[in-house]
């Protein structure tokens, strides 16, 4: 169904690599450079921590060709081998927008492993490769992701988040934006990299037009994570109420030139909120932002020096600047992993206090059993 010569691969199966190899560079190589990426689904694949590296790494190339274009990258075509019970799915399976009825009913029901059991679904099984194949190539044709570096595997997460995080519900990871609107900038700023609130900054315009909040959400979306996010100019929670997630606080040093934001910054900051981790995206490349890196950056030191000392202490290159959007894709796992980690071990949800009126309560004697 391609125009490749005769003979020509038309992919990559990453079968050929013996059990226990590990990631070879062939496979980085086919997961940076293929058109498509096709899953063959069972509960055996989503237990395996190895197929949730190849899915990680195929979607961060789609999320990036997004973040670049601000238009859709969807080249994942699942093929169904076995079928899945939705408690075992991981959220990233879940939002694919994919009806496996299209291939029939057999096919939905069954899956491939089951047509190709017996005979007499020998003509369900053609069909469904036929349509399977047909899907392939239309995405292939019609959906661009630009090839990426390949992905050190020994250090990329799991697409699938850790067993325990399957089904169930997602788990809540706040994003957070400090960042001026176009309406409120600084003197000095233009602005190209800003709109009506908050959330649609954009710091590595024109290479990325998407805003990088929405990028960020569809990273902390490929780990596994359900993505909240929020302005820092809205209404905060007091600090007496327990958090209810961890929270990435994503922030422009340009919104220091605000007394009122630094004011707020400040207290929020003297909270010593551990689960919280600072990301500082900063676009060298930007005239007015190199002007004013070193005076941002030592403001921003002493309006947050508890969120800053962590994070230059768990994730430094999150702390001192992430210079592209690329960059961004690399450090935020990280961030996410520590923001998780603190949030469990130190946000602990605090029953409500209870007032008790009129009761009257029998001590037991201290010497009883």
């Amino acid at each position: 169904m391609t125009d490749l010569p005769a003979g020509a691969p038309a992919g990559f199966m990453d079968r050929e690599i013996r059990s226990g190899e590990g990631w070879s560079e062939r496979l980085g190589d086919a997961l940076a450079t293929c058109r498509v990426f096709v899953p063959l689904l069972s509960p055996r694949y989503f237990a395996n921590e190895t197929c949730g590296k190849e899915w990680y790494a195929f979607e961060q190339r789609a999320i990036h060709q997004r973040a670049r274009s601000n238009q859709p990258a969807d080249a994942i075509v699942p093929a169904l081998w076995a079928p899945v019970p939705p408690s075992q799915l991981p959220s990233v399976a879940m939002r694919l927008q994919f009806n496996h009825h299209d291939f029939g009913e057999r096919y939905a029901s069954d899956g491939l492993h089951g047509l190709i059991k017996l005979r007499i679904f020998a003509e369900e099984y053609e069909r469904a490769v036929y349509e399977l194949a047909k899907r392939i190539v239309r995405v292939a044709d019609s959906v661009r992701v630009d090839t990426g570096r390949p992905v050190d595997y020994r250090q990329a997460p799991s697409a699938f988040g850790s067993p325990g995080s399957r089904g169930g519900g997602l788990r809540p990871m706040r994003i957070t934006v400090v960042a001026p609107t176009r309406h409120d900038l600084p003197e000095g700023r233009s602005p190209e990299c800003y709109g009506d609130t908050p959330e649609e900054w954009s710091p590595y315009s024109p290479d990325a037009s998407r805003p990088l909040a929405y990028v960020a959400e569809e990273l902390v979306r490929s780990l596994n994570y359900q993505a909240v996010i929020t302005s820092f100019d809205e209404d905060r929670h007091d600090g007496t109420v327990p958090p209810s997630a961890p929270e990435i606080l994503l922030v422009d040093r340009w919104a220091l030139r605000d007394e009122d934001r630094r004011r707020r910054l400040a207290a929020f900051d003297a909270e010593n909120r551990p689960w919280v981790t600072v990301v500082v995206p900063w676009n060298h490349r930007d005239p007015q932002s190199g002007a004013a890196e070193a005076e941002l950056t030592e403001l921003l030191v002493a309006v947050m020096p508890r969120a800053m000392r962590r994070a230059s202490a768990f994730v430094r290159a999150a702390a001192r600047g992430v210079a592209t959007v690329e960059a961004f894709g690399q450090v935020l796992p990280q961030v996410v992993e520590v923001a998780a980690h603190q949030f469990l071990r130190h946000a602990q949800v605090n029953p409500p206090t209870q007032v008790l009126r009129d009761r009257t309560f029998l001590l037991p004697d201290r010497d009883a059993p």
